[in-house]
């Protein structure tokens, strides 16, 4: 009896950290699942990270991304210094211990491949086959 008034509790819990029903039904609808734990810190593009013990090792770290992403997030969203922190690489949140800058480092963009802003080479080198031109009358 014991462990279902606990996970009672736990749903209690996801609820109110979700801000009630409606924002758990939309969590669960965005990401197919309803968590709490504790805020251990957001990044500049506003994406919050979480942690629970109480989950298996694997799923206890997590973020939930930024509202600017809408239906769109990707992992490619999460900069390098919380990417370390969500897969186990590090203990250490760099809320508590600031990566190293340097001048020669450029902020983290996200990868817009299969998007309108997505790269394109742009080749500086003359081609070794021309296409044929069909000769004109």
């Amino acid at each position: 009896m014991a462990k279902y008034v606990e996970k009672l509790n736990h749903f209690r819990q996801a609820i109110r950290q979700n801000n009630g029903y409606w924002g758990s039904f939309l969590q669960l609808f965005r990401t197919d699942e309803i968590k709490f734990g504790d805020l251990i810190g957001e990044d500049k593009f506003g994406n919050k990270y979480y942690q629970n013990k109480l989950y298996y090792i694997g799923r206890s770290r997590w973020v939930e991304y930024s509202p600017q992403y809408g239906w769109d997030y990707d992992g490619s969203q999460v900069p390098a210094e919380w990417h370390r922190w969500l897969h186990y690489m590090t203990d250490d949140p760099p809320t508590l211990v600031q990566p190293p800058q340097s001048s020669w480092m450029i902020d983290h963009k996200q990868n817009f491949s299969g998007t309108e802003n997505k790269y394109i080479a742009y080749s500086t080198t003359t081609p070794k086959i021309h296409a044929w031109v069909p000769p004109k009358k």
